[in-house]
Parts: C-alpha cells; sequence; structure tokens
C-alpha cells in the first residue's frame, strides 16, 4: 500500500525533472563562462606606457661588504716532483770510476717550500734491460720559487770497467711539503 502525500507522482517527477534541466542549465552556463558577465576596462588614451632603462645606478643600492674574509686554503700539489725536475751532463770518469749527473730542481710553488726525496739511477742502455749500475739517493729542500742544483755522483767498485753503455734517469723525486 502506497502513503499520498497530496500530490500526483507525476507533478513530482515534473518538479524535479525541472529542478534537475534548470540546475544543468546553470552548470553548463557558469563553466562555459557565460553565466556571468566579465566587466570591462577601458584603458585611458593617455595612459603612458611602460619605459625600461638599461642603465644601472650604483649608488641607488648599498654596496656590499663580507663580514668575513675566507680562509686561505693550501694548494693541492703532485707528490711526484719529476716534472719539478732537470737532468744534465750525464758522464763517467774513467779515472775516477764515478758516474755524475748534475740535477736542478724547481720549486713552482711561491708559497711553500718543499723537500724532495731523490733518486738517480746510472742504467744499462745496451742491452736496456732494466739493470743499473748505480744508485744516488739524497733529500734536498727547496724554498718557495728557487731552484737549488747538486751534482749526483756514484763510485764504481770495480778497478776495470772496459767500455759500456749508460743513461741517467731520474726515478724519483717525491716531493712533500715543509
Amino acid at each position: 500500500m502506497r502513503r499520498s502525500t497530496g500530490i500526483r507522482g507525476g507533478a513530482r517527477t515534473g518538479i524535479r525533472a525541472a529542478v534537475a534541466a534548470g540546475l544543468a542549465l546553470v552548470t553548463v552556463a557558469t563553466v562555459s563562462g557565460c553565466a556571468f558577465g566579465r566587466p570591462r576596462v577601458k584603458v585611458p588614451v593617455s595612459f603612458p606606457s611602460p619605459t625600461y632603462s638599461s642603465s644601472y645606478d650604483a649608488s641607488a643600492s648599498p654596496a656590499y661588504e663580507p663580514t668575513y674574509s675566507p680562509s686561505p686554503t693550501q694548494a693541492t700539489y703532485d707528490p711526484d716532483g719529476r716534472s719539478d725536475v732537470r737532468g744534465s751532463n750525464c758522464d763517467f770518469s774513467d779515472s775516477l770510476r764515478q758516474f755524475t749527473y748534475t740535477v736542478s730542481i724547481t720549486n713552482p710553488s711561491m708559497d711553500d717550500s718543499f723537500s724532495y726525496d731523490m733518486a738517480v739511477n746510472w742504467m744499462k742502455a745496451k742491452p736496456a734491460d732494466g739493470k743499473a749500475y748505480g744508485l744516488h739517493e739524497r733529500s734536498i729542500t727547496v724554498g718557495p720559487g728557487d731552484t737549488e742544483t747538486y751534482t749526483a755522483k756514484y763510485t764504481v767498485n770495480q778497478s776495470s770497467i772496459g767500455q759500456f753503455w749508460f743513461t741517467c734517469e731520474i726515478t724519483r723525486a717525491h716531493k712533500t711539503r715543509m
């Protein structure tokens, strides 16, 4: 059994349909932007156009002054100092039975002193089999921007050597900051 509210079911359905159609129209009009008109803005003819300036006035802004000064950092360096070393006058004295080689070390740093742990080898040249006739080792300190030159020497313990071929090689120049 149905309860009646005094309005017929058909009239209720018609009201519902009208309300739904009205809501749909308002929604479509709002979404499409037609429901409410936008106000028009009228720009006066005498309104000046914006101008741009490419100049910069340093006095207009406060000067920047740092509140700290950065601490200096020590420059990094390669501990292999062979690029700082040059050799010349590779020689052997028959009378002294002694190899000599003039070594010059230039410290490229203008701030730091370096100690160079040097090794000079007089190597067998023919055949070049990697064998050494002699070895000279020395540590030398070179000041900032300075060049130190010394003569590396090695005396052979044999009384007679005969004819042989040799080369001089700086095999180590380990660099340490002092």
